[in-house]
């Protein structure tokens, strides 16, 4: 089914900002309710500053409850996550996503293995265990990047102004890739933009 997607940009400038914008991004599905782990990237066409990407949040996703946990992590190209396991029983974490499959073999309570991402993407991740357990690491190479809330909202700060590429990502997003593209213009002050989309699909398997 293809992807029925619309998108509203407005964008006003803001007086005392006079080379970066913030960009609020609201996701919604076709019935407008807010999706939640959606991940937007920003890449100006002036391009991104040099130097390794640092996010606010912990590269990590931990093993709890018999669940990865977050659900959703976006993480630098380059960097490395951590995978601490406060299971009482083992994990076998796993990926076999192209460009990002990795191994880590079964590890106990209270230890942590790491993993270098080194290429964007997606990686999904299993459980050689346990079945139900599912995540994804969305690795990118831009600083400007977060993933939405429970409303639906995710805001970027400091974009620099100018035309840029802006992308949209969720597992179940019904399009190629699970993900959307769009070109849009960043201004000197706070802009919102609203994505509608279908997210029936599947969530990516392993």
């Amino acid at each position: 089914m293809r992807a029925l997607l619309v998108l509203i940009f407005a964008c006003s400038a803001f007086a005392g900002m006079a080379h970066a914008g913030d960009l609020t991004v609201s996701v919604r599905d076709t019935g407008g309710r807010p999706v939640r782990d959606a991940v937007v990237t920003v890449r100006p066409d002036s391009g991104v500053p040099s130097g390794p990407i640092r996010f606010s949040w912990p590269l990590r996703v931990v093993q709890q409850n018999v669940q990865f946990q977050p659900y959703v992590l976006i993480a630098p190209v380059g960097g490395t996550v951590a995978f601490p396991n406060l299971d009482r029983v083992r994990h076998h974490v796993y990926s076999f996503s192209r460009g990002n499959r990795f191994e880590i073999e079964l590890f106990g309570q209270d230890q942590t293995r790491t993993h270098t991402f080194a290429a964007t993407g997606v990686a999904a991740l299993g459980c050689n265990i346990h079945d139900q357990m599912l995540a994804y690491v969305k690795v990118v190479d831009t600083p400007y990047a977060g993933k939405t809330d429970a409303a639906g909202d995710v805001t970027i700060a400091g974009i620099p102004a100018g035309a840029a590429r802006l992308m949209v990502w969720h597992p179940q997003l019904n399009v190629r890739g699970n993900e959307s593209a769009y070109v849009l213009t960043i201004g000197t002050g706070p802009g919102r933009q609203t994505m509608t989309g279908d997210f029936s699909a599947r969530a990516a398997v392993r």
